[in-house]
């Protein structure tokens, strides 16, 4: 779900961006050499674990000069100390709906001019919905919250063998076609506790499982000595990448979907508290039946303020609650 072009000494990884007319965002990182990439499945477990290792074996290059090509326009960034880089910008003329091509190139000494990476931005239609959704435990069986088991998993599974909900897929699907056409798709945006090192390993996992393409937001890069640590950080960075993504399309209202296992039920809590008007409803997956009662809570007060709201463990109650508000019509 990204393409890269790489010489023997860079490698310019680019994320899908996203944005409209006035405000595009573009993410990155710069590694040394080419990242490795899996092109054979197995169940075997070494093998597996091997895989899996290798992943936060980077090395980040920080402090290198990047130029982005957006038509006629040149942008100018620069890798921050772990290797990743951002560009915000304003297009000079109106974008239309879609996706859309871009050129990431170093653009410095140390003869690492020429390096190129390319990449993609998208900028929805003017739909009336837009999905944020977790993955860890939302769409992916993770066990977020057993540091021991998520590993085990993560460790012994390839992207194709991992587990999804069952009906996660159709539910989707479901939404992404919410009140429009195929041609037309409702946006979707992954915004994860995981690490942008899991970043292949989870667009081949959405792909595989035919869920719909979208925005991943991960969290920050970890290295192999960090690699127990995987998913435990800390959780303000996803309410502020949330945040981000509201203020991007303000005329959107939009349906957020999480779970119980670790933080969600607060930050959506939060986000529906103050921004009600913006969000149509919040759905939120019960994997952890002791967090049930807490999280009862903190959406019964958001039904107060008028925000739809639905707990279930599977997806064929979600799909029901949608059809019930006229979230995804019958």
């Amino acid at each position: 779900m990204s393409n890269k072009i790489q010489n023997s000494s860079v490698s310019i990884k680019v994320y899908h961006g996203y944005g409209h007319t006035h405000n595009l965002v573009l993410y990155g990182h710069v590694f040394k050499h080419r990242p490795i990439i899996r092109s054979v499945y197995t169940n075997n477990i070494p093998a597996n674990i091997m895989h899996l290792l290798r992943l936060f074996f980077v090395k980040p290059l920080s402090g290198i000069s990047l130029t982005l090509q957006w038509n006629a326009t040149l942008l100018h960034s620069t890798t921050q100390e772990d290797g990743f880089f951002k560009f915000e910008w304003k297009s000079e003329i109106e974008v239309e709906a879609g996706w859309h091509p871009v050129s990431v190139t170093t653009r410095g000494e140390l003869g690492q001019v020429g390096s190129s990476g390319q990449g993609k931005i998208f900028v929805p239609h003017k739909t009336q919905f837009a999905f944020i959704s977790d993955i860890d435990d939302t769409v992916l069986i993770s066990h977020s919250a057993t540091i021991g088991k998520r590993l085990k998993v993560l460790f012994t599974k390839n992207p194709r063998t991992r587990q999804a909900f069952e009906h996660v897929a159709t539910y989707y699907n479901l939404l992404a076609l919410s009140r429009t056409t195929q041609e037309v798709p409702n946006p979707f945006f992954y915004v994860s506790s995981s690490e942008w090192n899991l970043y292949d390993y989870l667009a081949d996992f959405f792909e595989y499982n035919k869920l719909p393409e979208g925005i991943f937001l991960l969290n920050q890069i970890k290295q192999w000595f960090q690699l127990f640590k995987t998913g435990k950080t800390q959780h303000d960075g996803k309410l502020i990448r949330v945040l981000r993504i509201l203020d991007a399309f303000p005329q959107q209202q939009f349906v957020l979907l999480g779970d119980n296992s670790q933080k969600d039920p607060a930050i959506y809590s939060s986000i529906a508290l103050k921004y009600p008007e913006k969000i149509f409803a919040v759905y939120i997956r019960n994997v952890r039946p002791a967090n049930e009662n807490n999280t009862n809570d903190l959406l019964s007060a958001l039904a107060d303020k008028g925000v739809y709201t639905c707990l279930f463990k599977h997806n064929s109650e979600a799909i029901a609650h949608s059809k019930s508000i006229g979230l995804i019509l019958e």
